[in-house]
């Protein structure tokens, strides 16, 4: 992929935290998986359904270890980042939230961090209270402080901002928000790519990220739970394999995390995340988070130098993405023009209308990267930029 050429010119790939181009290992063990073991789990004796049960699940482990969860039973697979937000936000509501209750979320989360928990406050009678964002970009963490209490049930909140590239104080937020007795969902997507991730240390309640930012494939995604509380959650599915025993006068549920994972499950994507997860821990997430803030450092550097240019969010610790705006131009104008360039950025709100709002923007121009790209990427991005910005001031 990232040898192509678009529009006659060499494709630089700097939308990485909307999707990741896959390694070769992650294709070839899904295409191996179709090709040669395909079978289903749980539901036979036969040699291939024992040989991709047993593949499965050694998957489980390996994200189970990947993020440090202290148990596989608390590692349970999604359609992605989206369905686990939604899930929590059913299951934990039916058992948690009663009216008058709140849930606390911030200014800068994705709309999936957002809609899920106005749909859980209408249907169970609660208020919904969000933490502004300061100028720089990071939390307020004063009015942070100040929305807690006795009525928080729980804080939903990114890890990294896939806007503002802000990465939040997860182990101080959860460590505040325990003390209410609240419980903490992060929103992992912009992080467990990027930097180790140990969920564990954070001591957060639920951790979820999808699968195809972190070079895997599409349609998987990983939420965590801890155990004792997943267990008192109702499932959110009912279907196979999520049973203990099915009667007409009553059914009873497996725990986790089989009772959140209805249905026949994405087999085959479930092996690539394991091949991604394999791929990751070769390279190292310490190596891939400092070869990151590397290209991150360059790319500010380079752009500083443009002046009708403005970077929205400057937090002192921030992910590699790079959100912003050019006086006179159009973020989508630009994004159009630079891909003639052949450099792929992302325009738009990003799914995050709110945070937009707060800027006084419609949207931005976002430039993020990954471990695959390199320095002369930066400078063919920059370069294009210029030549686009003036082109498009000269209109």
């Amino acid at each position: 992929m990232l040898s192509q050429k678009m529009h006659e010119r060499p494709l630089v790939y700097l939308d990485s935290a909307a999707t990741a181009q896959k390694p070769a290992c992650v294709i070839d063990a899904v295409n191996d998986f179709y090709t040669i073991h395909y079978g289903t789990v749980h539901r036979a004796v036969y040699q291939l359904a024992s040989y991709a049960t047993e593949s499965y699940q050694q998957v489980r482990e390996k994200a189970r270890t990947f993020i440090g969860a202290r148990s596989a039973n608390e590692v349970i697979f999604t359609r992605g980042t989206t369905e686990s937000i939604n899930m929590i936000a059913y299951s934990y509501g039916k058992a948690f939230i009663r009216p008058g209750d709140e849930i606390l979320i911030t200014e800068m989360e994705h709309h999936s961090n957002i809609v899920p928990w106005q749909i859980a406050c209408e249907d169970r009678g609660a208020s919904l209270k969000v933490v502004p964002v300061l100028d720089n970009g990071e939390l307020d963490l004063a009015a942070f402080r100040s929305l807690l209490s006795e009525k928080t049930k729980l804080v939903a909140v990114t890890h990294v901002s896939n806007t503002l590239g802000t990465v939040n104080p997860i182990q101080a937020i959860v460590a505040d928000a325990h003390e209410v007795g609240a419980h903490v969902l992060v929103d992992g997507a912009q992080a467990v790519p990027h930097s180790p991730v140990n969920v564990a240390e954070l001591d957060c309640d639920f951790y979820a990220f999808s699968v195809h930012k972190a070079f895997g494939p599409t349609g998987i995604g990983v939420l965590y739970g801890k155990e004792d509380l997943l267990n008192q959650l109702p499932p959110y599915q009912g279907g196979g394999d999520m049973i203990d025993k099915v009667a007409f006068e009553k059914t009873t549920y497996q725990d986790a995390p089989l009772r959140f994972e209805a249905g026949t499950p994405m087999i085959a994507e479930v092996i690539g995340l394991g091949a991604a997860i394999d791929y990751l821990n070769e390279i190292g997430m310490e190596n891939i988070q400092q070869w990151e803030h590397q290209l991150l450092v360059y790319a500010e550097e380079q752009l500083r130098e443009i002046d009708a240019l403005r970077v929205i969010g400057q937090s002192k610790n921030k992910g590699a993405i790079i959100s912003f705006l050019v006086e006179g131009v159009h973020h989508l104008d630009l994004g159009t023009f630079l891909d003639l360039q052949g450099v792929a950025v992302r325009t738009g709100h990003h799914c995050t209308q709110p945070l937009m709002k707060r800027f006084g923007t419609t949207g931005t121009t976002r430039a993020s990267f990954a471990l695959y790209n390199n320095r002369e990427d930066v400078d063919r991005f920059v370069s294009a930029l210029k030549t686009v910005i003036q082109k498009l001031h000269a209109y």
